[in-house]
């Protein structure tokens, strides 16, 4: 099984509503791809609602296998929600891990 984790921060520029907005735009569309690409067990998006964070959003995901990841990433609707994403986020952290 393999863990792939991302975080990433809002643009700056974004109001309060946009960063709303994009927010649930990105989880619809991660999400989306993680119901209809294969050796995705599970994928998740949550939207920072706590101060505390210093991060705005979260991808919690696990795969099949490495082979399953690397297919995830390159699958079209994940290039095209992946477009979308990087262009009202910044500083993309990831951390990728086996079990």
């Amino acid at each position: 099984m393999v863990n792939h984790y991302v975080f990433w921060n809002f643009n700056d520029s974004l109001t309060k509503e946009e960063r709303d907005e994009a927010g649930n735009k990105i989880k619809e569309l991660l999400e989306g791809v993680g119901k209809i690409v294969p050796g995705v067990v599970s994928l998740e998006v949550l939207i920072n609602q706590l101060e505390s964070s210093n991060r705005d959003v979260a991808l919690i995901s696990r795969f099949e296998s490495v082979e399953a990841l690397n297919a995830y990433q390159v699958h079209p609707e994940h290039v095209k929600a992946g477009s979308y994403v990087g262009s009202v986020t910044t500083n993309r952290t990831c951390f990728d891990f086996e079990e």
